[in-house]
């Protein structure tokens, strides 16, 4: 089997998975997009205390999130999702020396290298939300740490940055990569 015969298999099984899921796909993605903050909603309702007095002690102002005006057009919208997942998922990378963790940055960053530029944007970003699934429930399993240590919530926060991350790489899989990429071009050759 040659690598185009290979490659052709993975983009059929992932139009056949986008045709099953079609209908399902983006509100999975959209509630993936928003866990992290659901997360914080009921937090602050269950340790408001705590939460008040963390913040008290680390309190530093944040860059506000830039906007786009409502004129732009569609195509650039979804460049600007697309690059603002890079970011996101720059957030996700370790940099330690062991040998996972290399190879975890190395895929993860190929594969998202592809989303961004929109190059077999469905294929790569479907492979990076099994890729970051995987990994996310395997290293930060906050439920096998007891509540009381410090630990559980860094697991926890990374876990749902983690799912708002594979919210977005879904949603990339259902609306595709938009008019400025790499797929789109290809259509003109």
């Amino acid at each position: 089997m040659g690598q185009n015969d290979l490659m052709g298999t993975a983009e059929d099984f992932a139009d056949q998975f986008l045709r099953v899921t079609k209908q399902y796909l983006p509100h999975v993605a959209r509630l993936c997009l928003i866990s992290t903050f659901l997360e914080d909603g009921v937090r602050m309702w269950f340790q408001w205390g705590e939460q008040r007095d963390y913040i008290d002690s680390t309190w530093s102002m944040f860059a506000g999130v830039p906007t786009m005006r409502e004129s732009s057009p569609k195509q650039y919208m979804q460049l600007g999702g697309r690059v603002l997942l890079v970011l996101m998922f720059m957030t996700l990378l370790h940099f330690d020396a062991s040998f996972f963790s290399i190879l975890q940055n190395i895929v993860g960053t190929a594969l998202m290298i592809l989303v961004a530029i929109g190059f077999k944007t469905k294929l790569a970003a479907l492979t990076l939300v099994v890729w970051l699934f995987a990994i996310n429930v395997y290293f930060n399993a906050f439920w096998t740490i007891p509540v009381y240590k410090p630990m559980h919530d860094f697991l926890k926060y990374d876990f749902f940055q983690t799912m708002s991350v594979i919210g977005g790489l879904l949603l990339v899989v259902a609306l595709g990569p938009g008019g400025v990429s790499m797929d789109e071009k290809k259509k003109e050759w």
